[in-house]
């Protein structure tokens, strides 16, 4: 068992299909876990009827109610490093981030030297598609003042399609994550910089959803904006290798 994709999702049920059968078709060894909020949608009966074609492939684990991006990822995370999955994804189920490009996540971990690979939308080759002018403002802005509070070297550090090594997130003290939202993302890949794993950025096409509603709200906004300030400050004035550290793990950060 070495590649692991993990889909959050609520309300799903009009791409969860579709998606799951885009990445097996690949046939290229990957497994999915669908952590599903209890999308009253009924997202998680459309996986369940699905387990049966993908014996051993395709994994839901159904929560009680919308409880947040982020932990329905270390939710998955956890389950994940507990079955030694080495490489373990995140991916929307909208199809925003194409399942084409897991592959080539995949390859910058286990080829070119990253521990965490992450679909960017503004390195070269990078862009967007579909998207309105104001959510375009919002997310370039979003990007270039978190890499100015943070001096963080990610040019898409709110990117939700990554590839971590096993490692990485076996290092990471996922109580000492404190967003869900928006800048749980942030929050993650500055933990992994700072523990001092490569981050490398694989220029991806962001298409926007096609089927479904977006999450995308003023909150989680609002999040990402405090969020940013909150993580910088407690990088400058607290020791934050020692509250994300494991220390059972051996990481990477410099003497």
């Amino acid at each position: 068992m070495e590649k692991i994709v993990i889909i959050p999702t609520y309300n799903e049920k009009e791409n969860i299909a579709t998606i799951i059968s885009a990445v097996f078709s690949l046939q290229q060894g990957y497994h999915i876990l669908v952590i599903d909020d209890n999308s009253p949608d009924g997202t998680a009966a459309i996986v369940r009827a699905l387990i049966p074609n993908y014996p051993n492939q395709l994994f839901l684990e159904e929560r009680t109610g919308k409880l947040g991006l982020g932990t329905a990822y270390i939710y998955g995370f956890k389950w994940s490093i507990e079955r030694n999955y080495q490489y373990i994804f995140e991916m929307d189920a909208d199809f925003s981030h194409n399942p084409n490009d897991l592959e080539r996540l995949y390859h910058a971990c286990k080829f070119e030297g990253a521990d965490v690979a992450v679909g960017s939308r503004y390195v070269p080759g990078g862009k967007t598609e579909n998207w309105p002018l104001d959510r375009q403002i919002y997310s370039k802005g979003g990007a270039f003042y978190t890499k100015l509070i943070t001096w963080m070297p990610v040019n898409d550090p709110t990117a939700g399609f990554v590839c971590y090594k096993k490692q990485v997130l076996e290092s990471i003290n996922f109580d000492m994550i404190q967003f869900v939202g928006y800048a749980f993302q942030i929050e993650m890949k500055f933990a992994a910089w700072k523990l001092g794993f490569t981050i490398k950025e694989v220029p991806i096409t962001f298409v926007d959803r096609k089927i479904g509603v977006s999450k995308m709200s003023k909150g989680i906004i609002k999040e990402g904006v405090l969020g940013v300030l909150s993580i910088q400050w407690k990088s400058l004035f607290k020791n934050y290798s020692s509250l994300v550290k494991n220390t059972s793990i051996n990481t990477r950060i410099p003497s």
